[in-house]
């Protein structure tokens, strides 16, 4: 872990019938279009989630149309000629459903769940507004002022979130993970519908998406809706995505954010990397465990040592996610307690992570850390959502569902020698 300071930069027991896994109720389908379909057996319930996932979020914007990722997922809902705007939500609510969307650093999302014979009720929405989308200006005009004034409330008037947005900034220079997925202000305010339209005609399209599908459904049949619904459109011309690596980091970086808040708050970050770019994989799932080792809950080292111990801190959290395209931050943050300064817990902060680099962690409390990490992990896929969710992260951020099956026996395959080379390495 090399520091960055606020931005700190880093190189590098359930019974086995429950943790059960994959690849034996998924099966893949791709159409000719370039269409991928994923399609997850699950007969516990009459419902099926339906997800829609474009390989475009912030980490593939650039400077002057930062957040145009986030303002057509809103645009998604104005409307076809097929089905003006209004009547997505509303043929989705009449047919007894939910629905919705999201947009991240490397897709966006659509869903919809429903009783498990209204499948084709999503496709058939789904595959009208992947290619006709009409994109009016006034509409457009309108949503663009949502956008920004969500922008205003969730960060510029969040201390937190502000914080956190100019402290990622700072962490990455030249990567696009340093572009929030809303958006820069400035950019919002000169986006124009031209450059919507033209974002969404490259990244909309068949051979830039992955359908899901989990719940009461039989695969043979999910792939004959998806011939019939998504089949005929046509895919858009590809477009290479030329690498826009981090360089190297020669020292510490330090950023001060003034702004009013009730109380203090400190970020730090190691940079660190993820499934897909760690050259030796059981250096992400290292990670993870590490993560837990810091905040897993009441008896983790944070929650342990700094607020209920030193009582150095008021809260204190550890946070890692594995599962993206590009390199990401490796979190710790916090608030100081009572009369103690950001100073003091970044101190207590890092005498946690020496005391990780110095002392292997003991073989009870790794057995520990990595029993939660899959128990949570396997209590998770009792949600037919999250079972979808988890297939479209990992085919959208370029791993692919199966390393899903490979999870647990790499969790539990980490030594207290891996984790602790981790801070070695810093």
């Amino acid at each position: 872990m090399r520091l960055v300071i606020l931005i700190l930069a880093l190189f590098s027991a359930l019974p086995n019938a429950v943790l059960g896994q994959t690849r034996e109720t998924v099966t893949e389908y791709t159409l000719k279009n370039g269409l991928k379909l994923v399609v997850k057996e699950d007969h516990r319930a009459p419902i099926v989630v339906s997800q829609v996932w474009y390989k475009i979020g912030s980490s593939y914007e650039h400077d002057g149309i930062t957040g145009i990722s986030h303002v057509l997922e809103h645009m998604m809902f104005k409307g076809t000629r097929r089905h003006p705007a209004g009547e997505f939500s509303r043929i989705i609510a009449a047919n007894g459903g939910q629905e919705n969307a999201f947009t991240a650093q490397d897709y966006t999302a659509y869903f919809q769940q429903l009783e498990s014979s209204r499948l084709k009720v999503s496709f058939q929405l789904e595959a009208d507004r992947m290619r006709n989308l009409l994109l009016p200006k006034d509409e457009f005009d309108k949503e663009l002022k949502v956008v920004m004034e969500e922008r205003r409330l969730r960060t510029d008037d969040d201390p937190e979130s502000l914080t956190y947005e100019r402290f990622n900034a700072t962490a990455f220079l030249s990567s696009p993970n340093r572009i929030p997925v809303i958006g820069w202000m400035d950019d919002l305010r000169n986006l124009r519908v031209d450059d919507v339209r033209a974002w969404y005609q490259q990244w909309y399209a068949p051979n830039n998406a992955t359908v899901v599908v989990v719940g009461d459904v039989q695969p043979d049949a999910v792939y004959g809706l998806a011939k019939r619904y998504f089949g005929p459109l046509k895919p858009s011309p590809g477009k290479t995505i030329k690498p826009r690596n981090e360089f190297e980091q020669t020292g510490m970086r330090r950023i001060v954010v003034k702004a009013p808040a009730e109380l203090p708050y400190l970020i730090m970050g190691y940079k660190a990397p993820v499934l897909r770019t760690a050259g030796q994989e059981w250096k992400a799932y290292a990670l993870e465990v590490l993560a837990n080792i810091l905040d897993g809950g009441e008896s983790a080292r944070l929650a342990r040592n700094l607020v209920r111990g030193q009582q150095v801190a008021a809260q204190a959290s550890a946070g890692y996610s594995l599962y993206a395209r590009t390199g990401q931050l490796f979190l710790i943050d916090g608030t100081p307690a009572g009369n103690h300064t950001t100073g003091d817990l970044e101190k207590a902060i890092h005498k946690e992570i020496d005391r990780l680099r110095s002392e292997p962690v003991s073989a009870e409390e790794l057995q520990r850390v990595k029993a939660q990490v899959i128990a949570d992990n396997v209590y998770q896929r009792d949600s037919v959502f999250y079972q979808a969710m988890r297939i479209g992260t990992l085919e959208s951020v370029g791993i692919g569902w199966r390393k899903l099956d490979e999870y647990v026996d790499r969790i539990r395959a980490i030594t207290a020698d891996q984790v602790q080379r981790l801070q070695r390495n810093t």
